[in-house]
């Protein structure tokens, strides 16, 4: 049964579990318990769990889909755990991204050329505890753009991955720390915490 957070008869809110695609598992999941059509605005990777927002009619996908596009009245928050401790307590990170299609990997480059994107994230370090013998940092993260990846990539350009992933350098054997805490839109917003597992489970609190 998938958490639902709100519904209208426009759209639903609903909680992610990890594990399940955004694009076709979660989607069919949603169909058959609310009986009812459901349209994908916006991607979560696999591993990556919490809150998303489906359009229950093509004129809402539309609109909210146009507004995702253009940055414009769709905020979303991410709450990650990463290695170490970033220098700046919070800030801004901006690079261009490539993604290796064939590797489902995106890098950081220097230079623009054809495939490359610009990517901008804003950060906020919550808190820092020890994992496993390891300072780690629980971060907010903004996105001001949508790119394949981008969280994971961007912090572990800077040598500060995101445990439990593996892909983009994690030594850490764990779930994927990154996790979709608050989606707002249309004078809407919800939110829902990480799960108190491994890693979550070393941080008192998340705000």
């Amino acid at each position: 049964m998938i958490k639902i957070l709100y519904e209208d008869n426009n759209i639903v809110f609903c909680v992610k579990p990890a594990g399940l695609s955004s694009e076709e598992g979660l989607p069919a999941a949603l169909r058959e318990q609310l009986a009812c059509e459901i349209y994908t605005l916006h991607r979560l990777d696999t591993p990556v769990g919490g809150v998303m927002v489906y359009a229950k009619n093509k004129e809402t996908a539309a609109k909210i889909s146009k507004k995702i596009a253009g940055n414009s009245d769709f905020k979303k928050t991410y709450l990650a755990v990463c290695e170490g401790e970033p220098a700046e307590r919070e800030g801004i990170m901006e690079d261009l991204l490539f993604k290796d299609s064939h590797k489902n990997k995106s890098f950081v480059v220097k230079k623009e050329r054809k495939g490359v994107k610009k990517a901008s994230l804003s950060y906020r370090v919550i808190a820092a505890n020890e994992y496993k013998g390891k300072i780690c940092s629980l971060v907010s993260v903004e996105l001001h753009t949508g790119r394949s990846h981008q969280i994971r990539v961007q912090f572990a350009s800077r040598k500060h991955p995101l445990l439990g992933d593996g892909k983009y350098g994690s030594k850490f054997n764990c779930p994927l720390a990154l996790f979709s805490y608050k989606i707002e839109t249309d004078s809407k917003a919800f939110s829902e915490k990480p799960p108190l597992e491994s890693p979550w489970d070393i941080f008192d609190s998340f705000v």
